[in-house]
């Protein structure tokens, strides 16, 4: 949970696992893996996928905005608010029960555009 809480780029459980090897030698991915699991299922973190179907896990389990570079496939979250009722609005256009929505925003991040324009 700490190494997840203290990471804004939504990281991998591979990402997790690496970090916390540094920390705790004898560490698995399997129990990584594992304990991640538990935190979804607890709701203290959320799972999420988003390009290329790689798994990521954010700390912010509520609604918010994700920004994803094109280029690179870093993921950051974005600091904005998001349209009040969005939810119950898509509710009622399309009768489907709604429990959760994601914004994710798409584009190049500052170094890979800066990266282009040197190009």
């Amino acid at each position: 949970m700490r190494i997840v809480s203290e990471r804004s780029d939504h990281p991998t459980a591979h990402s997790v696992y690496t970090k916390l090897r540094r920390e705790k030698p004898n560490t698995s991915l399997g129990n990584v893996y594992r304990n991640l699991s538990i935190l979804v299922e607890e709701g203290r973190v959320a799972r999420r996928k988003f390009r290329y179907g790689v798994e990521r896990y954010d700390a912010m389990v509520g609604d918010h905005c994700h920004f994803i570079c094109e280029q690179c496939g870093s993921v950051s979250d974005v600091d904005m608010p998001l349209p009040a009722g969005i939810a119950a609005q898509a509710r009622r256009r399309t009768r489907l029960t709604i429990r959760s929505y994601a914004v994710q925003l798409y584009g190049l991040c500052r170094r890979c555009a800066i990266q282009r324009r040197k190009m």
